[in-house]
């Protein structure tokens, strides 16, 4: 079974809701992990947003990359360029991908279309990852 971890800046958002797609999308293939170079707790929008998608990420945990650093990965999806460019050396020969996905954290506004950009996010996310387990999965 392959492992991924999905890689973000404060495993919050973005790299949460990958996770979820990865693991909704591969089923049974491959162990998925998500991470961040910090920690910042699973943003409540997110929750909602994919609550609205038919996927619970409220039990998700905000997790700190240096709790996989022993862990063999097969790919590792990085998901914004902050986490592309602070990524630790992995001792592993796992093929590495990047999407600088829009944070939705950092979008201002009213509340709905701070809403709206959490919408967009995850549309894009989900469109990444369903192509992303089709083609190496």
């Amino acid at each position: 079974m392959k492992k991924i971890l999905v890689l973000c800046t404060g495993n919050s958002c973005r790299s949460q809701i990958a996770e979820a797609y990865l693991k909704y999308f591969a089923g049974s293939k491959a162990i998925i992990y998500s991470a961040g170079v910090e920690t910042h707790g699973v943003n409540p929008k997110a929750i909602t947003v994919m609550k609205e998608d038919g996927i619970d990420i409220s039990k998700h945990t905000s997790n700190n990359i240096k709790e996989y650093i022993a862990v063999d990965f097969d790919f590792i999806i990085t998901v914004c360029d902050n986490a592309k460019e602070r990524c630790p050396f992995f001792p592993t020969n796992a093929k590495k991908f990047h999407y600088n996905f829009p944070d939705p954290a950092k979008a201002v506004g009213t509340e709905e279309e701070i809403l709206q950009e959490f919408h967009n996010a995850r549309e894009l996310i989900k469109n990444y990852c369903r192509e992303f387990v089709a083609n190496n999965l």
